[in-house]
């Protein structure tokens, strides 16, 4: 065999591996872009948060706040907040908190509490503060729809954008909610929020508000020491709630500090149903990785750009999509581990198909006469 015939089949086994490469590539885009048919449990979450977002609005209407009126809420959702209140700790994201409104997310939810694991009638807990009064709401209508009992402490304070009109807290959204009949969570306690979670920012008449309706509903107020006094007590209340049934999962809402503690290792947590690999010490931990630390499935939603593209859900529509409109859970960051699998193995078969043809061409020239 001389070298232009060994070239021209190395030149034909390559260009025939890269042929069917070529077509295994499309067989995959198809697959990740097909619309599968909508979950009835999804659709039902996410019909539950539609009806839920209505009902809202009309409360803040019956308040006489004119939620009509808010420019920065033109789906008409009534999870918008205010840009700067007594209540708002920190800024925020606007597009990102509209994002979250869509009654999608509660779809998304349901589909992540089974990639937790979670059941009907188990037991999950919840972490979250006023910033993403949207994300709250999907929780609990994800919850509705698979029967799942939440056990939640939440935080008063909020940023920009978020539940942070002194006159329609988290609290007053919680007695709206009970006329949906959103009623599978148990709010265990509630902090004030805000730099050292004091509340001692906001005006007096909202605490003294806020105290006397705690009193009604039989809420704890906890009150926020060091961080790690701060995530034991708040787990022992999760597990003291839970009795003898086993938490299977913990959702995190918002950037809470008692939630999130002060390792940097927080920031590089994927959005969604994340793997926790490092658990700091006490003294930096937060309630996150305390339940990573026991075994506990993590649900993690604060980065909203990275979980809206990691899911394919839209970000910042306008108007919003219907219930069960577009959804089909693109996992991009499975396509992506998929697509460098595939270029792996399309690198490895050409190197060796080169080296085996090489090694059948020096045999041969061996045997030859």
């Amino acid at each position: 065999m001389n070298n232009t015939n060994f070239k021209n089949i190395i030149i034909f086994v390559l260009a025939l591996i890269s042929l069917l490469f070529y077509g295994s590539y499309f067989g995959l885009e198809e697959y990740y872009s097909k619309k599968h048919p909508v979950d009835p449990m999804e659709l039902k979450a996410a019909e539950l948060m539609a009806e839920a977002e209505k009902i809202i609005f009309r409360c803040q209407q019956e308040k006489g706040l004119h939620p009509e009126n808010n420019i920065f809420d033109p789906n008409q959702t009534g999870l918008i907040g205010l840009e700067y209140s007594p209540l708002t700790t920190t800024v925020g994201n606007l597009e990102a908190k509209r994002t979250t409104t869509n009654p999608n997310m509660a779809a998304l939810l349901v589909h992540l509490l089974r990639q937790a694991g979670v059941k009907r009638a188990d037991v999950v807990a919840v972490g979250a503060s006023s910033s993403f009064p949207a994300l709250i709401l999907s929780v609990y209508c994800a919850a509705r729809a698979m029967e799942v009992e939440l056990l939640v402490i939440n935080s008063l304070g909020a940023s920009q954008w978020g539940a942070n009109n002194p006159e329609f807290s988290w609290l007053e959204i919680e007695d709206c909610l009970r006329q949906t009949g959103l009623t599978r969570h148990r709010l265990l306690a509630i902090s004030w929020g805000g730099e050292d979670d004091s509340g001692r920012d906001f005006p007096e008449d909202f605490k003294a508000r806020i105290l006397q309706k705690a009193s009604q509903l039989q809420l704890r107020i906890l009150n926020y020491g060091l961080l790690e006094a701060t995530v034991r007590e708040r787990v022992s209340l999760y597990f003291q709630a839970a009795g003898n049934r086993k938490i299977k999962a913990f959702i995190n809402i918002g950037g809470s500090l008692a939630n999130l503690g002060t390792d940097s290792s927080v920031l590089q947590l994927r959005p969604g149903l994340t793997e926790i690999r490092k658990i700091p010490p006490a003294l930096k931990r937060g309630v996150i990785q305390e339940m990573a630390r026991r075994g506990i499935p993590v649900i993690h939603l604060l980065n909203i750009r990275g979980l809206v593209e990691h899911y394919g859900l839209p970000w910042d529509p306008q108007p919003l999509p219907r219930p069960g409109e577009n959804i089909s859970w693109k996992d991009n960051h499975l396509e992506r581990q998929t697509l460098i699998a595939l270029f792996i193995v399309y690198v490895t078969v050409c190197v060796l198909s080169v080296i085996g043809l090489g090694l059948i061409r020096r045999k041969r020239g061996q045997l030859a006469p």
